[in-house]
Parts: C-alpha cells; sequence; structure tokens
C-alpha cells in the first residue's frame, strides 16, 4: 500500500536475518522505513521468565508514534494487541491516538487478548477474515472514507 502513495505508520513482526537473532528474540518493523527493534531480552541461559523488554517495547511505540504526530498517516498498521496493550502499555496510546485523529487502524488480535481488546475498543471495531484480499480492501475503504469524511466514527475504522 506504501507503494500506491499510502502514508502507513506502525510496527510489524520482522525476521531477522539468519544468523542474527536467537530462536526467542522479538523483533518489529518500524513503519514506513524502519528501523528494526528488538522488543526482548536475553535473561540467561536457565530462565523461564518473560522475555519482553518494557523499555524496549515502549521506546518502539514512542518512535511509531511520533510519526504519527510529526507525519501524519493514512492507516496505521500494527503487529497485534498483546499483552503490553492488554495492560494499557505498548502501542496503546498510538491506537487511541489515531483514533482520536481519525486514522484508521489495522491490528491483529489473538483469543488471548480478545476480551481486553474488545473493553479497550468499546465496540467501535470490526472482525475481518483473515485474508489478504479482505484486509486490502478493507484498509483502502477506510482511508477512502476517512479522507472523504474526517469526522469517521470509530466504529468504522477500529479493526
Amino acid at each position: 500500500m506504501q507503494g500506491q502513495g499510502f502514508r502507513i505508520v506502525g510496527a510489524l513482526r520482522h525476521v531477522a536475518e539468519e544468523g542474527t537473532a536467537g530462536h526467542c528474540d522479538s523483533d518489529l518493523w518500524l513503519l514506513p522505513d524502519g528501523p528494526a527493534a528488538r522488543i526482548t531480552q536475553q535473561l540467561g541461559p536457565g530462565s523461564h521468565a518473560c522475555r519482553m523488554d518494557a523499555g524496549a517495547m515502549q521506546e518502539a511505540a514512542g518512535l511509531a508514534s511520533s510519526r504519527l504526530s510529526a507525519q501524519g498517516a493514512d492507516l496505521v498498521v500494527l503487529n497485534k494487541f498483546g499483552l503490553s496493550e492488554a495492560e494499557g502499555r505498548g502501542f496503546r496510546a498510538m491506537i487511541a491516538e489515531a483514533v482520536m485523529q481519525g486514522v484508521p487502524v489495522l491490528i491483529g488480535v489473538s483469543q488471548t487478548h480478545r476480551a481486553a481488546f474488545e473493553r479497550f475498543a468499546d465496540g467501535q471495531s470490526v472482525d475481518l477474515r483473515p485474508d489478504a484480499e479482505t484486509v486490502f480492501d478493507w484498509c483502502r475503504a477506510a482511508i477512502h472514507l476517512t479522507q472523504a469524511s474526517p469526522k469517521t466514527s470509530a466504529r468504522e475504522i477500529l479493526t
């Protein structure tokens, strides 16, 4: 969609080049043009604790949010509404800011965090079939709708 001239900001899961990341590392690619941000930390060989680096996650979310504020966007795309967002952290503030600005948000939501997302979205979301055609059609329609009518309700744009 960026190739079609749409301004997209957000963050998507990034697969590091082979040999540059361990099997449990998690990176995000900050849209539109990087960089990659590692959001996990090394805890040592015997650890079974959560590897998410809350500071790195907040830093990535802050950079993505600053791009939304500085550059504007036609669409916000985020990897997922995960535990951080369910607990009020991560990209949650960016999602709210995008909706307040009338920018459509596309975000994955797992069953694990569905209830927290639904409380957050407060009935202002729609579910999409998980196939490329449906997702791209929704994105184009949401962008067109919000450009034609900047006061579009969040119900029509938050996913």
